[in-house]
């Protein structure tokens, strides 16, 4: 299977053209999955819960997912890409999964990082597994990285692939995602933007690129500068998230006990 990720500095509030220049670019990309940023149509810097209102699409039904639909048909390829969900009165910072045969499936950030609290409604879709055929994959979204448990949830319930749409202003998350995919045996992709912005006065953020590919050991498969734009791609073996092997006695799902993990379901202080 051939995955991609695809890193790019999107012009703030210029919806069209950030799907433009997507479109563009990745059209003579040859894979069968490719994920997208965080927010890769709007870009990030908020002002207020109003503007993010304003920018918000429903998920499928809006402009972005429909575009990237058509595209997905065109191609005949799968593709995973952030972008910010509006659904009534709510607003979360969402991903939706298209591909060929049209939309399969959306997910909300469940852990919403700074000033994302003040823009977005927690997300509520939980963690969840899509079956696109030739793999399974699972969505998290940028500061879900930092909770080892959103990426064990997804292993746990068969993803093959971590599809991770991100716009990563900390500086650690490459590195902990080589942790994700060793423990977890998967391969995973995250999808990280370059670029600045410092709108309405507040300090500026500075988004780390080196978007990257890694197998189920947290090698390198490839990856991307920080600074530039641009689009990687790697085939890889499915097959081998498979195997939970890690010695001919050890199996990372097998050896959990969890009945000595009753701590992570306990509410903090209790």
């Amino acid at each position: 299977m051939k995955i991609g990720v695809y890193q790019n500095n999107p012009v703030f509030g210029e919806v069209d053209l950030n799907i433009e220049q997507a479109v563009q670019v990745l059209t003579d990309v040859e894979t069968d999955l490719m994920v997208l940023p965080e927010l890769f149509n709007t870009g990030y810097q908020f002002l207020s819960k109003e503007e993010a209102q304003s920018l918000a699409e429903e998920i499928p039904l809006g402009k972005t997912c429909q575009a990237m639909i058509d595209f997905a048909k065109r191609k005949g390829d799968f593709l995973v890409f952030g972008m910010a969900e509006r659904d009534g009165d709510h607003i979360y910072n969402g991903s939706a999964v298209v591909g060929p045969e049209g939309f399969i499936g959306k997910y909300r950030k469940t852990h919403l990082f700074a000033e994302e609290k003040d823009w977005f409604d927690p997300g509520d879709s939980g963690f969840q597994v899509f079956d696109l055929g030739p793999a399974k994959i699972g969505v998290m979204i940028c500061f879900d990285w930092w909770f080892p448990e959103s990426a064990r949830v997804l292993a746990l319930e068969g993803a093959d692939i971590i599809c991770h749409p991100a716009n990563l202003v900390l500086s650690q998350c490459q590195q902990a995602m080589t942790t994700r995919s060793l423990e977890n045996g998967v391969f995973s992709a995250t999808a990280n933007r370059v670029g600045s912005e410092a709108r309405g006065g507040k300090p500026p953020l500075i988004f780390t690129g080196k978007s990257q590919i890694l197998d189920c050991w947290g090698q390198v498969l490839t990856g991307l500068a920080e600074a530039e734009p641009g689009v990687s791609v790697v085939n890889i073996d499915v097959i081998q998230a498979r195997d939970k092997k890690i010695t001919v006695q050890n199996n990372r799902f097998v050896d959990r006990r969890p009945q000595f993990y009753d701590a992570l379901l306990r509410p903090l202080g209790n």
